[in-house]
């Protein structure tokens, strides 16, 4: 049995829970998602608490159906947490030259390529840019769909991904990127 199948998710105030068969709906002040439960899962909601638990007349076998039960579980948690709080990534780019700018949603990157990159964001992220003098250029983005969200993150460092030599790209802020010496003088 999983571990994290287990544990309720406790239902916060302002957040509606609507289940349709195999279909969660939640809704809530930072937007609405849904996501299909497979159907060897129960899903109870009661108590202002959602449990999860293994259906045993299920036809599909019993490694299948623990390992459903901790991801729905971790699925849903996340759409409850996403439309209360919301989730929130920041990347940071990290070389000369490399800059960052938005209109609404449209990003536009210079990367030390010969032509600008254009990236057109979906509704649901809202996106914030920083360029200040002697800082590194930063994006903040935020969203209630955390998979969107780390998506969206994925693609924009694979314009540019962190390199250990020099230390330059697109990575989140904190990132340490572990270096490596460059070429070394052999001995004769």
């Amino acid at each position: 049995m999983s571990r994290i199948g287990k544990l309720p998710i406790v239902i916060p105030a302002g957040v509606e829970i609507k289940q349709d068969k195999n279909v969660v709906s939640v809704k809530g002040p930072k937007g609405e998602l849904s996501q299909y439960v497979d159907p060897s899962i129960d899903m109870k909601i009661e108590n202002g608490e959602i449990t999860f638990s293994i259906k045993e007349d299920s036809p599909v076998n019993l490694k299948q159906k623990q390992a459903f039960h901790g991801l729905y579980r971790a699925l849903v948690n996340n759409m409850v947490v996403g439309v209360s709080e919301g989730f929130k990534k920041t990347l940071e780019l990290v070389g000369v030259g490399y800059r960052v700018s938005n209109q609404g949603n449209l990003l536009e990157f210079a990367l030390g390529y010969t032509h600008p990159i254009f990236l057109m964001l979906p509704p649901e992220v809202k996106v914030e840019t920083k360029s200040e003098r002697n800082q590194n250029p930063v994006i903040n983005l935020e969203s209630c769909d955390k998979q969107l969200l780390g998506l969206i993150c994925a693609k924009i460092r694979s314009f540019r991904k962190p390199e250990p030599y020099k230390g330059k790209g697109i990575l989140f802020k904190g990132e340490v990127i572990r270096r490596k010496s460059g070429k070394s003088a052999s001995a004769k």
